[in-house]
């Protein structure tokens, strides 16, 4: 009895972690075997390594302009890429300007996934009239187009950086909050879930420790391919003159003031326009590659 009893405390103590861990490590060298989303990462290591040592690497002041050197070509001694309408180094201004479009390409998309998750547990997992209400008070947001939305909300509270964010995290929670309360409603009726309930589990144990590390993996999954969506979104913003204001270096009001000058230079913007797309299909590279690593349905 004794050692009937030694191994079944071995097995409740020790084989719940080790299963955990083995699961991680097996997403790990799934997501390690897909080269996009290696390459992917490779890219956003890069973009945001230079964008945080931009005072190290930056070669010129972002808003140094000198008009004896305005629209040089790429491959100008000193300005591998050229520089503005300006004259100021487009290197420099590319590698500046990742601060503020990688910031507010992900600071809104992690903002909304948090709000979200608090509103999908509650509204999947009590149902009833809290379902009801919290679901139909999002579904307003669904009728109107993302960035449409978000500049209507821009427009009415006042450009900036500040405002862009939250502009773009507020049309946001709808869509991660649909994701977590169908990922809960799909765990809720579980049998493990059940077995919890009938053992006197509390609904914050329940929601803490059964729901929420079930949850967690497609709101992940679907937030990382939401952040290259914000990027282009919020690069559209700056564009339009609502998001990031000169003479703040940023892709998208970079992408903008070039299309003034696009017959003469064209460099001047489609140099951060492919910065921006790259960087964008970076994240969704690294988006598919956590889904094919963290659902075993995908893995199949």
């Amino acid at each position: 009895m004794a050692t009937t009893s030694t191994a079944l405390t071995v097995t409740q103590t020790g084989a719940r972690p080790r299963l955990r861990s083995g699961a991680l490590a097996q997403a790990a060298r799934v997501f390690a075997r897909d080269r996009q989303a290696m390459v992917g990462l490779l890219i956003i290591a890069i973009v945001g390594g230079a964008a945080l040592a931009a005072p190290l690497i930056s070669p010129w002041d972002p808003l140094t302009s000198a008009s004896v050197e305005r629209l040089s070509p790429i491959g100008t001694p000193g300005h591998v890429l050229g520089t503005d309408e300006q004259g100021r180094d487009i290197l420099s201004r590319l590698i500046w300007g990742g601060r503020a479009s990688l910031l507010v390409g992900i600071l809104p998309t992690v903002t909304a996934g948090v709000v979200a998750l608090g509103l999908g547990l509650l509204a999947g997992y009590l149902g009833g009239a809290v379902d009801h209400v919290i679901m139909r008070a999002l579904d307003v947001f669904f009728a109107f187009p993302l960035v449409l939305l978000a500049i209507a909300i821009v427009g009415v509270i006042g450009p900036g950086m500040g405002n862009q964010m939250f502009a773009l995290a507020v049309v946001l929670v709808p869509y991660s909050t649909r994701v977590v309360r169908t990922a809960t409603l799909s765990v809720k009726p579980l049998e493990f879930v059940e077995a919890a309930r009938a053992l006197g589990a509390s609904g914050g144990r329940l929601i803490g420790r059964h729901l929420l590390p079930n949850v967690l993996p497609p709101l992940l999954v679907y937030t990382s391919t939401l952040v290259g969506m914000m990027i282009v979104a919020s690069a559209g913003l700056s564009f339009l003159g609502l998001g990031v204001q000169p003479p703040t270096p940023d892709w998208g009001v970079m992408v903008g003031n070039g299309r003034l000058v696009l017959y003469r230079a064209a460099h001047v913007a489609t140099i951060p326009g492919i910065v921006i797309v790259v960087a964008a299909l970076a994240f969704n590279f690294v988006g598919d590659g956590l889904r094919e690593a963290l659902d075993p349905r995908a893995r199949r």
